[in-house]
């Protein structure tokens, strides 16, 4: 059988390493083209090697990811008035099977999950992986930041759940409800982010830090201490991903979206015009 072609993530392994890394670069690794199941196919992959102990999970360029591709899928621009909003949610929770899967391959992964936070993440690029990621290391220029609420959106994949459990209710509130822009050592301090490393060498310096985990510890009792850990919080996390896109289905089903993302792209053709 042929093996899968991946176009938008590189897939590799170094020695007990296994390496995921978006590569849409020139779209600050948008959640677009094949990304999501190019991620999704290397999470499985990765699951079944019998060598690996660590799953990290990057990406190449500046950005970690700016979340949702807006440019590439528009949606909320297509005329659905023919549609009822019952009709309109089934629609939408269509949309997101590729989220929902790579979300329980994640959260059912084996492996030991390492979040790499390579340069900024926003939108699902800051909330999606970081609640269920077993380690997250970042760079120093990292940041994290989520337009939901300013875009009549939800909290995406579970991540009002799954951060909460690591930052606290009232500081996840602050970063999910208000869109709080929030550096990699803030991040730090709040608990979220492990460690960090500088911007100059990043993936080396991460890669480095893992082998010398490796060296330390028994690679079987880390994955041990992970599915230990984690056994308990499974339930909740599943259906912590099924609730918020509920939620955001009923959302976008609204219109409310869709009227936010129409204002906000008057706004910006407006600034554009006005500096020629």
């Amino acid at each position: 059988m042929q093996g899968y072609q991946y176009t938008d993530v590189k897939v590799e392994v170094k020695g007990q390493i296994g390496i995921i890394k978006f590569n849409r670069p020139k779209s600050l690794n948008s959640f677009g083209g094949n990304l999501l199941v190019d991620t999704l196919h290397a999470v499985k992959e990765l699951d079944e090697n019998p060598e690996t102990v660590f799953t990290v999970l990057t990406g190449e360029g500046r950005f970690f990811s700016a979340g949702a591709d807006v440019r590439g899928s528009r949606p909320l621009d297509d005329d659905h008035s023919e549609l009822t909003k019952t009709q309109l949610k089934i629609l939408h929770l269509e949309r997101f099977t590729p989220m929902m899967e790579l979300m329980k391959a994640l959260i059912d992964h084996q492996k030991v999950f390492v979040l790499a936070m390579n340069g900024p993440g926003v939108g699902g690029g800051a909330a999606w992986f970081q609640g269920i990621a077993d380690i997250i290391l970042a760079s120093e220029n990292a940041y994290f930041q989520v337009p939901f609420s300013s875009l009549a959106l939800v909290p995406e994949a579970g991540s009002a759940t799954n951060l909460a459990r690591h930052m606290g209710i009232h500081r996840a509130n602050d970063f999910l409800m208000f869109g709080r822009k929030l550096t990699a050592q803030e991040m730090e301090s709040w608990g979220l982010v492990n460690r960090l490393f500088p911007v100059e060498g990043f993936h080396q310096s991460v890669i480095e830090f893992l082998e010398a985990q490796l060296e330390t510890n028994d690679g079987i009792s880390m994955i041990e201490a992970k599915r230990l850990q984690n056994l308990p919080l499974r339930s909740e996390r599943i259906l912590a991903v099924y609730n918020a896109t509920d939620a955001l289905a009923e959302r976008l089903a609204s219109g409310a979206p869709a009227a936010r993302f129409k204002a906000k792209k008057a706004e910006l053709e407006a600034k554009s015009k006005s500096r020629l």
